[in-house]
């Protein structure tokens, strides 16, 4: 028996030295690290992995054993981090460009359950009302309750034109809502825009994906050729975006900032995870490519901005807007961002998985960390149409999530921000905006925005 044991006691410690060498860690580098390994509990992993494989009521794979011990470790690091498998590992890959199978929902863990961070815009979910802050309880009829997060991302996932039921908790709903979804194939359109009004633009960016920079500039384009001359404001709406890609947000803000300054910057433990992005083209560009920076109309360094945010706004999203708000280039209207101020490293180990790891903490310019803290706006303007059920769901943040990671430092002093009182709906007036038009007339938000750019107008001229 003491040979077993102690054969699998080398099972474990290769397991662990695999993925601390996939880490290229360094005990040299890290001398908080160095020490002797934890042999006692790698002692106590051996002989659960033993007795698992000796008592447990059905016999288990030793591959599907050690992928569910990978999975517990990084379960348990944050909401964030994860183990992902070959056919995780793909989808992440493809999902980065854009297109995906599946539902379209940013998905996170809470007290074992999967909760919805943000759906995403022109999705299944989306269109189905799915809410931020909604727990999925069951996947059409097996519980999610005991499911890693790979394996209910999975089974959401699969082939359009099939269909899944979701159930659903909501806060604010007594009994849990059911809904069936069709599976599609999920083509989103990062960036959307429109000339809301002669001299007045408006500019939507749903998630930062590998092509948003360009996808901005075209927009950007589009509305100097629609309106003809200089814009006299525009809005800048991250409302619900989920995040995404680090370049895509420094490339968004690039396209605003002048040449090399700040947008944010990262401190972790290894020398990797240090870094300074600024608003240069080797920080958004990929290699050999062409700077479509070039291509930005005049106007767009000094147009008076507004960016509307929520607590929907998370990760890239609230880079970007930090980023404004501290170079004093925009003005941040909505509510509190979610405070996702985390960064998230894939790591492939070589056998076709890899681990997506937090990695370090971004700051915005000011060194200010949003690590469950979030944006605060300059202008607080809650949504007049929401509802008690909803602001009770989009309150649900990054310091709610179970096991999230503590900010470590505490946000310099800022001006309190202004509260602009948000009317009440009128009784038997419908207020359900046009799904087809992406700036409607009753988003109170959006009206704040452009009434403020005109305000600025008009003090410019005098």
């Amino acid at each position: 028996m003491r040979g077993k044991l102690h054969h699998l006691v080398l099972i474990a410690f290769g397991v662990l030295i695999g993925v601390a060498l996939g880490l290229h860690y360094s005990a040299i580098a890290d001398k908080d690290a160095a020490g002797p390994l934890p042999v006692e509990e790698l002692r106590t992993f051996a002989e659960v992995f033993g007795k698992i494989k000796s008592d447990y009521v059905e016999p288990v794979e030793d591959k599907k054993l050690i992928a569910s011990a990978i999975n517990g470790m990084l379960a348990g690091l944050d909401p964030h981090s994860a183990y992902l498998d070959a056919d995780a590992f793909k989808d992440l890959q493809v999902s980065t460009q854009g297109q995906f199978g599946g539902l379209g929902i940013e998905v996170g863990m809470e007290d074992g359950f999967v909760k919805v961070i943000s759906p995403i815009e022109d999705t299944p979910a989306f269109q189905a009302g799915i809410k931020a802050g909604d727990l999925i309880i069951k996947l059409d009829d097996t519980p999610v309750k005991g499911m890693s997060l790979n394996d209910a991302v999975k089974r959401m996932r699969g082939k359009p034109g099939t269909r899944i039921t979701l159930t659903i908790l909501r806060k604010g709903e007594n009994k849990p809502i059911v809904v069936t979804l069709t599976r599609a194939v999920i083509q989103i359109k990062s960036v959307k825009w429109k000339l809301m009004e002669p001299g007045y633009g408006f500019v939507r960016i749903t998630q930062f994906q590998d092509h948003t920079g360009e996808d901005l500039v075209g927009a950007l384009d589009g509305l100097a050729k629609q309106n003809k001359e200089p814009l006299k404001g525009l809005v800048l709406d991250l409302r619900n975006n989920p995040g995404g890609l680090l370049n895509g947000a420094v490339a968004v803000s690039a396209a605003f900032l002048p040449k090399d300054v700040l947008v944010v910057y990262t401190d972790g433990r290894t020398e990797d995870a240090k870094m300074r992005l600024t608003a240069s083209r080797e920080f958004y560009l990929r290699p050999n490519q062409d700077d479509y920076m070039k291509k930005l109309p005049g106007w767009v360094k000094s147009v008076p901005m507004i960016v509307l945010v929520n607590g929907g706004s998370a990760s890239a999203s609230e880079i970007v807007a930090g980023a404004l708000q501290d170079h004093k280039r925009a003005i941040i209207l909505g509510t509190q961002t979610f405070g996702k101020g985390s960064v998230q490293t894939i790591l492939p180990l070589g056998n076709g998985t890899a681990i997506k790891l937090t990695t370090a903490r971004y700051y915005t310019p000011s060194g200010t960390s949003i690590q469950a803290k979030g944006i605060t706006p300059d202008i607080v303007v809650e949504e007049a149409t929401i509802s008690e059920a909803d602001k009770q769901a989009l309150g649900v943040r990054e310091a709610d999530l179970e096991r999230h990671l503590a900010n470590d430092k505490e946000p310099a002093p800022k001006p309190e921000p202004i509260k602009l009182q948000a009317p009440k709906p009128e009784k038997g007036k419908d207020e359900k905006s046009d799904a087809q038009d992406i700036a409607p007339k009753n988003d109170y938000q959006l009206n704040q925005a452009v009434n403020l750019l005109k305000g600025i107008q008009i003090l410019q001229r005098r």
